[in-house]
């Protein structure tokens, strides 16, 4: 198991980055670490891989304790494999070459299936032999995964891994990715903006803001009951609404416009989004967001229903 224990971290004196963080993860299990830009969810990979010294707190996995640089030769625990947002794959070799760089040189044939195994994973079969510095930004994303799987970690600690994978190779190579994870026991943390990778594909997730733990909890529980606008918003858009003397938080698709209600807004204007409108309304001189099925035109008075949780 890891065991994050207050946490705290700072690049400068009197600039805390990270301060009293705390949570366990399972062997094998699944973690999000969402939250904005800025709040330290990159520096929180960096200290769990032992790129840092911490200002305060412990991490230990299995008991060990995680120590950094003052301690290691070479920084980074042997048993974990981090994969930052900038890749530092060999440029003018083979992918197939970077894959296999950690393992085996005295049993080839075992290396080469390891290997091959590995870019079936990231859907990089057709390109083993193609020299990565021809790759895309995407592509080079995906030979990192590869390399940092081909040693079996136990626990894999990722940094946005799949933002610059094009759209329609990301969910496939989500899927894949994660299920390989699972099968083989490997424990996962994920820093994203990314929902879909907390709500599809995490077991937990800690949600981070002003360098502390803002929430932490199931993916399920926190879209579901979330304990802020903040923690709403980084699933979908959110609306704040009053309703009989509390705020309550609703998302688009839980405010309908019928036929007839006592409740009225105004259309401002409507946004397409493939499988439904996205249409902004003016109710009560505050700005709301509802899902509805067709465009509706500017300035038309609607009725609305709040659907509640």
């Amino acid at each position: 198991m890891l065991k994050v224990r207050e946490l705290a971290f700072a690049y400068e004196p009197e600039t805390p980055v990270l301060e009293g963080i705390s949570f366990d993860l399972d062997p094998g299990a699944h973690l999000c670490v969402m939250g904005e830009s800025g709040c330290g969810k990159s520096t929180l990979l960096k200290a769990l891989y032992g790129l840092f010294d911490l200002d305060a707190g412990e991490i230990t996995w299995k008991e060990k304790q995680v120590l950094g640089p003052a301690y290691n030769l070479v920084p980074g625990m042997p048993f974990f494999k981090y994969v930052a947002q900038e890749t530092d794959l060999m440029p003018f070799t083979t992918v197939a070459d970077n894959v296999s760089k950690y393992l085996s040189r005295i049993d080839m044939e075992g290396s080469e299936k390891r290997t091959q195994e590995l870019l079936e994973v990231i859907g990089m079969s057709e390109f083993a032999d193609s020299k990565v510095k021809n790759l895309s930004g995407g592509q080079k994303q995906r030979v990192a995964l590869a390399r940092a799987l081909a040693l079996n970690p136990e626990l894999l600690l990722l940094d946005e891994p799949f933002s610059q994978v094009d759209n329609f190779k990301k969910n496939s190579l989500r899927r894949t990715l994660f299920r390989y994870l699972k099968e083989h026991n490997i424990a996962c943390i994920v820093a994203t903006h990314d929902s879909d990778d907390a709500l599809s594909f995490s077991d937990r997730m800690v949600v981070i803001k002003n360098n502390r733990v803002h929430a932490i909890g199931s993916p399920g529980d926190l879209f579901q009951n979330p304990p802020s606008k903040y923690v709403a918003s980084l699933f979908d858009d959110v609306n704040e609404i009053e309703k009989e003397g509390r705020k309550t938080l609703l998302y688009p698709d839980q405010i309908k416009i019928v036929h007839h209600s006592k409740v009225k807004a105004k259309v401002l204007r409507s946004y397409y989004k493939g499988t439904h409108w996205l249409v902004e309304m003016d109710f009560e001189g505050q700005v709301i967001f509802v899902n509805h099925p067709e465009e509706l035109p500017r300035e038309k008075e609607a009725y609305l229903e709040f659907m509640g949780r």
